[in-house]
């Protein structure tokens, strides 16, 4: 999530915004309210991008979000988003450039992003 925050408030200004979507489908490691988890990361961690409700990214409840972003970029396999911090990157138009697996490094994402901005 720093890591994150560093592209952030290093490319705000350039036009890349990082959207945050909470999901406790990944060993109960967001089991807060929305209220507690916000209040985690902007706390303890200064998150200052935009963090919504928790939601599903998997099965039958899946946000129409993921819904969209899984259908443009599929993952290794499968659709499927298998741990927190997938990530995918979007151009200003909306288009899925590149979906990233949750150990991506960040400097590999940056790369990308500095080819939009």
């Amino acid at each position: 999530m720093k890591d994150l925050e560093g592209l952030y408030e290093k490319y705000n200004e350039n036009g890349l915004v990082v959207l945050g979507f909470p999901s406790n489908q990944f060993n109960n490691q967001e089991p807060g309210t929305n209220e507690e988890i916000k209040k985690y990361y902007r706390e303890n961690m200064n998150i200052q991008f935009p963090l919504f409700a928790k939601s599903e990214v998997n099965g039958e409840n899946t946000n129409k979000v993921y819904n969209f972003l899984k259908s443009e970029q599929k993952g290794f396999l499968s659709e499927k988003i298998k741990w927190n911090f997938t990530k995918f990157l979007i151009d200003k138009n909306g288009k899925v450039i590149k979906r990233y697996a949750p150990t991506t490094k960040i400097h590999t994402i940056e790369k990308d992003i500095l080819k939009l901005i």
